[in-house]
Formats: C-alpha cells, sequence, structure tokens
C-alpha cells in the first residue's frame, strides 16, 4: 500500500479549493489506471480541503504517483475575493508515512530470543560473583540486547531481560510513531511555489439553489 498526502499547506483558502480540486483529479486519475484508491484522513476546510491522505494499492501505483507528487498549480480567479490580483494557487502532493503505519507495537516471541549465561559483573555478593546466574539476552530482529544480573536466579533474570527487551521495543515504537508524525506535520505545512508538476485552470461557479456554495469546473489540464 502507498500513501500520498495532499495539503493546502500554509495557503489563503483559495488554495483549499484548489487542494479539493486536486483530490478529485487524483482519485479520478487513480481510478481511470484501475487502482484501488482510499481515503485514509481528510481536514476540510471553510471552502475546501486543507489535507488528505489516501491509500493506493493496484499495479503501476507507483509510477503513477511519482507524477502527481510535487506542486500542483491551479490557476483561477478568485471567488472568495473578487477582483484579487492573484491567480495562480499552489497545493502539495507527497507521499507520507501514517503513525499507524509504523511497525506494530511488537509481541516478544520467545523463537526471537537468544539467552547466554554469563558471570555477574561489579559488586552483587557471593553468590551473584561466583555463579552464571546473570543473563545476556539478544532480540533477533530488533538487535537489541540487555544483560541482568540484579536477580539471584538465572530463571528471574531471564524474566526481566525479556520484560526490558519488550520495553525497549516498545519506546522504539512510540518513537517510530512520533517520526512519522513530524514528516506528516512538515509536509503538511510545506508547498513549493513555482516549477509545478502538473497546471490546471478552473473557473468558479455557484451552486443554483445553495446560497454562498461553491464549485469549481476545471476548463483545462488533465489528471
Amino acid at each position: 500500500m502507498l500513501l500520498i498526502q495532499i495539503t493546502a499547506a500554509h495557503g489563503p483558502l483559495e488554495c483549499e479549493l484548489a487542494a479539493k480540486l486536486t483530490l478529485q483529479a487524483i482519485s479520478q486519475d487513480l481510478q481511470q489506471q484501475a487502482l484501488e484508491v482510499d481515503l485514509l484522513e481528510a481536514h476540510w476546510g471553510a471552502q475546501g480541503l486543507k489535507s488528505a491522505v489516501l491509500a493506493v494499492r493496484g499495479d503501476g501505483a507507483a509510477a503513477c504517483l511519482r507524477s502527481w507528487q510535487g506542486t500542483i498549480q491551479w490557476t483561477f480567479a478568485s471567488p472568495l475575493r473578487p477582483g484579487h490580483p492573484r491567480k495562480n494557487w499552489f497545493v502539495a502532493v507527497q507521499s507520507c508515512t501514517l503513525e499507524q503505519d509504523a511497525q506494530p507495537n511488537p509481541i516478544v516471541r520467545e523463537q526471537d530470543l537468544v539467552f547466554k549465561a554469563c558471570k555477574a559483573s561489579g559488586k552483587g555478593g557471593q553468590h551473584v560473583n561466583t555463579t552464571d546466574s546473570a543473563v545476556h539476552a539478544l532480540h533477533l530482529p530488533s538487535g537489541v540486547a540487555v544483560k541482568v544480573q540484579t536477580q539471584r536466579s538465572q530463571y528471574a533474570n531471564k524474566q526481566l531481560a525479556r520484560a526490558l527487551i519488550a520495553l525497549k521495543l516498545a519506546g522504539q515504537h512510540q518513537t517510530a510513531q512520533e517520526e512519522a508524525k513530524k514528516q506528516r506535520s512538515h509536509l503538511h505545512w510545506s508547498v513549493v511555489r513555482g516549477n509545478p508538476v502538473r497546471t490546471f485552470t478552473a473557473q468558479p461557479q455557484r451552486k443554483p439553489g445553495r446560497k454562498g456554495q461553491l464549485a469549481m469546473h476545471v476548463v483545462q489540464g488533465k489528471p
């Protein structure tokens, strides 16, 4: 599954309109290429779309999404501020990671652990210093390793080693979630003006019988 985010970033309300149009254009393009598209998240604004995340599946998905990644430029007169001189509105389209797509909080399986008995180091009394009650534990999939020597029996040290490894893996999972959130936040507020990968021209229209509601008609540009 591939993920792609559309965002109006810090742009004005007209960029929300452009982001909504971009979502429609991308969805149409992907569906025409027989790709499966799911809208995972959408943050709607007063006049359109602030940001959205799409999940895309199917053969050729990566190539199709590459053709969309970057800045999308929309050209239309502002329907919200008549007479406003600006005509070009920019939207960012980037691949992204959802925090739930980070590796799931792992369960420590016995077959993934390797234990090695070893002598305890440092102070700890006669029993700790003279027996192989200490344990070195390695979690093979992640490479996380711990050494436990605080308990008097090897069995107790193994139990504690399992718990410590689970705690370390949970910490790694939390870090991955936070990094994914940071990435998405950065993408949400980032858009580069200029060098657009696609350009469109649209014309605002009022929806009949619905006061204040806007529709945008694409008059030039292909998905």
